[in-house]
Order: structure tokens, then sequence, then C-alpha cells
């Protein structure tokens, strides 16, 4: 084992309605985003008492790969840090270096290939080891999108929410898959959409779905992935779709975007048009999940590196270029 420490990066979010603002400040600096437009994010987090799930699911997340590790006899700690809010990468990084952490494998909730789902946490350790003399080495973990440890859930939840739909409904009701849109100028973005359209097929098993984009926070004239989530289920219904399951493929866990983007807008707007609709889970901590972070640390020393679909199994590291910003 090269490593002496694995540490789970994630994204970060508030804790409480005096943290939603400063998050959502730390988040947008330097992008120009208006302050309306933040003060209107800040109300989906209001609307859940000011809290972000992500930082509960992370906590379990932790104790669940723990529990794993344990149970596997992987003798290893696990960090936790994050992006933009506490516990902040660099503040992470220095207990690990007080601890004697020399080197560390990074596990990052984000499956998929593209400058914001993989370059960018790259550029956050980076940033992050800067600032911390002798900062213990950090090395990402694979890109695991297609890893039978995340597909496997989301087949196992897209087919538990099936069955959640009325037995009349169910024979013909549509998959409509979900993720992240991006600027369709963003770096990788190419690799992004083959990746979520590999995957989602794989889910589907054979029934009809479609691929669409939720939680874009650009200016109208940035061209994002299309077609929106609620623009495609108002079309589904008009040419007679009766039932519909969201399947949020893009996502590792329930964070802020899933619960309001889908379990509140979705569902509001499913309900004024008479569309019956289930929202499959995400991983979260299902345990094939949590097995996976293993086996992803594990085939480091060179074992057997799974993948389903089409495009096999993507490097253990990035090249230099792939997904970085030029501007």
């Amino acid at each position: 084992m090269p490593y002496d420490a694995l540490l789970l990066l994630s994204f970060g979010g508030p804790e409480g309605p005096e943290d939603v603002m400063p998050f959502l400040e730390n988040v947008t600096r330097g992008r120009g985003v208006p302050r309306a437009r933040l003060e209107s994010v800040a109300e989906h987090y209001h609307r859940f008492g000011g809290v972000s799930p992500i930082n509960r699911h992370c906590r379990d997340l932790k104790a669940a790969i723990e529990a794993d590790f344990a149970a596997n006899d992987l003798d290893l700690p696990v960090y936790w840090g994050n992006r933009n809010w506490h516990p902040f990468l660099a503040d992470t990084l220095r207990r690990m270096k007080a601890d004697g952490v020399r080197r560390a494998a990074a596990f990052v909730t984000s499956a998929y290939s593209g400058y914001s789902c993989c370059r960018q946490y790259l550029e956050d350790i980076d940033r992050a080891r800067a600032e911390v003399e002798d900062a213990p080495e950090v090395d990402k973990l694979r890109i695991y999108y297609n890893h039978p440890g995340f597909v496997e859930p989301m087949i196992e939840n897209t087919r538990a929410a099936l069955d959640r739909l009325p037995a009349e409904l169910r024979d013909d009701a549509r998959l409509v898959f979900t993720a992240h849109s991006v600027p369709l100028a963003q770096p990788g973005r190419e690799d992004y959409v083959a990746e979520l359209n590999d995957i989602s097929a794989l889910v589907a098993e054979g029934r009809p779905w479609d691929l669409v984009y939720q939680s874009r926070s650009g200016p109208p004239s940035v061209p994002w992935l299309e077609p929106d989530v609620l623009d495609h289920l108002s079309e589904i219904h008009a040419k007679g779709v009766r039932a519909a399951v969201i399947v949020p493929v893009g996502f590792v866990s329930d964070h802020m975007e899933v619960k309001y983007d889908l379990d509140v807008e979705a569902a509001e707007l499913a309900d004024r048009l008479g569309l019956r609709i289930e929202r499959a889970a995400t991983p979260g901590v299902h345990p094939r999940f949590v097995a996976m972070v293993r086996e992803l640390l594990l085939e480091r020393d060179g074992t057997e590196r799974p993948a389903l679909g089409s495009l096999g199994p993507r490097p253990d590291c990035c090249a230099a270029g792939h997904c970085r910003r030029t501007g």
C-alpha cells in the first residue's frame, strides 16, 4: 500500500442559516454572479433550514468507509476535507501533516470527467497543498462513473423507484436521467456527455430513456447543456407520457441541487401537470458504493480495474492538460 491515509474530498455546504450567504459567496468568488442570483439560490437552502445535506452525507460516508476498511483488515485512517466550506481542504491537510501523513489517496464525491467534475478538484488539491508547508502528497483516485460499485446501486435504486409506481403506469413509464448542466465551452464537456449516455443506457436496462440536465446557473446568453429537466417533463407530458422515473445519474448523493431541483421544483411541476413521477435514490452510502472506495484504492497496486459499459476504465492519473481551462 503506497498510501498512509485516505482523503474524502467533497464540495461542502452550509450547516446553518448564518452559513448560507458566506458559502455561496465563497463558491462564486471571482465569477461576477449578481447578488440577486445568490439571494435566490440562498432561498433554496433556507427552505431546508439553511442546512445542505452534503456534509451529513460526507460524515456518514466517512464512517461507512472506516467500517468497511476495518472489516477488510485495511488499517488506514480516513480524513475529510471540502473545497468550499468547513472543513476546508487546507485545514484537513494541516491536520494530516500533524498526524504524520506523508502520502494520501483522494476519493472525490464526483464520478465523471470534465473540468468541474475532475480537473477543478485537482486544482483545489494543488492550491490547498501550496498553503501548507511540506503538505502531504495527494493522489486523486480514478474517475469511477462506470465502476460496478457506482452503476449497480443506480440500477437497484431505479428498479425500486419503478416499483413504487402504480402497476398500471409502470410498464410505460419513461426514465429521465438527470445530470448537472455545464457550459458548452467547458473543457471536457464531450467526455462528460459521452460517459453520462453510456451509463444511462446501462441503468435503463432496455427501457425508453432520455438524458436531461438541471441546475444551470449561468447567464442566458451563455449556451449550456440542454434540455432542462423541467422543460423535458412538460414536453413528454404533452406527448401523452403518464409517468416517469427521474434518475439523478450525475450525482453521488442527495445534495441540495437534487433535493431542491428535483424533489421540489420537478415534483411541483409534475403535480401541476398531472404527471406521476418517482425519483430514484443516489448511491449515498450503499454498501456496494462504499466497497468501491476500497477497491479503487487497492487497484492502484495494479489489480483488476473493473468497468461497465463501452468506454472502459479511465486511467489512474489524468493527462496534464486534460479538461484544463485555457483562459
